[in-house]
């Protein structure tokens, strides 16, 4: 039985037994044919040593890493289905490594960028010429970007706070995050105040006297919607002329990390801020650190150009 025979083969065992969907089916021929064309003699018959070295062809073409694992996946199905028939006496692909998939960096914001964004909500704040219903709206977005902007938190974590928080206004408060962990958070000066004038705001609105929540809202939830949240501020990103489509409530957390190593921030300190139960989780921003110490050692050692 030849390749193309045993890829009929395994393509039938796929449907008859596995299910698997047209699409499916049509992505393991397409990929194992690919295979079977490029490596000399098919891929029925291929060793260890041909399969790598059609991966690293494939790399060497310009595949995505997620590209060239999904072809491993499916020569490595293609021979298991080849070892259990007993068409073959080995695998060959045992010992063949997934390729890695890069982890794409964060969506950040320049310090610039932020504090146009950070300047325009406390512009819209103080407008004096808002009706009543914008004017809340404003403050509340005001106090929303500068509270995650100086405290990095998950957005879920944001728009749940309780308004003990703002009652207490402490320099420092604790949240409950990922995993029920509670992690102590700053408060900037700027937040605090920005905190105050929506509290301020909030305790004249009848309907939001007896919540627990510092952003109340009518929902199952009983707080303002992350959705929301988000439509808002990239309504405020458009009016301080930055592209809606670069901010998110998720881009700014990212933009208060990144913004921290760049001004010296230790990476443990600012995973113990983000709430990462994992400093791998934080690694995300190891391009942070290393643009710093090239930026370090360009300046400061004796022999830079």
């Amino acid at each position: 039985m030849n390749s193309a025979a045993r890829i009929e083969a395994f393509l039938e065992m796929m449907s008859a037994e596995r299910g698997a969907a047209e699409n499916t089916l049509s992505s393991y021929r397409r990929d194992l044919e690919d295979a079977s064309a490029e490596i000399g003699g098919g891929l029925a018959g291929a060793a260890a040593a041909d399969i790598r070295a059609y991966l690293d062809d494939i790399a060497a073409r310009g595949f995505a890493a997620t590209s060239q694992a999904r072809k491993l996946s499916a020569i490595r199905q293609f021979f298991k289905f080849l070892y259990a028939e007993g068409l073959r006496g080995d695998d060959p692909t045992g010992t063949l490594d997934s390729p890695k998939k890069g982890r794409p960096l964060p969506k950040t914001m320049s310090e610039a960028d932020t504090g146009r964004l950070i300047d325009r909500a406390a512009q819209e704040a103080a407008d004096a010429s808002l009706n009543d219903g914008d004017s809340l709206a404003a403050l509340r977005l005001h106090a929303l970007v500068e509270v995650l902007y100086a405290t990095g938190l998950r957005v879920s974590e944001l728009v749940g706070l309780p308004v003990t928080v703002a009652l207490r206004d402490d320099r420092f408060f604790m949240v409950r995050g990922k995993g029920d962990k509670e992690r102590m958070v700053p408060l900037s000066a700027k937040a605090r105040m920005a905190m105050r004038t929506w509290l301020s705001a909030r305790t004249k609105v009848p309907a939001f006297a007896d919540s627990p929540f510092l952003f109340p809202a009518a929902s199952d939830s009983g707080y303002l919607s992350r959705q929301v949240f988000a439509r808002d501020l990239k309504g405020l990103a458009a009016r301080a002329g930055i592209a809606s489509a670069k901010i998110s409530p998720h881009v700014l957390r990212h933009a208060f990390a990144s913004h921290l190593l760049q001004n010296g921030a230790d990476l443990r300190a600012v995973q113990q801020l983000l709430g990462h139960a994992d400093i791998s989780t934080t690694q995300i921003y190891t391009h942070v650190l290393e643009e710093r110490l090239v930026r370090l050692v360009n300046d400061h050692h004796p022999l830079a150009d």
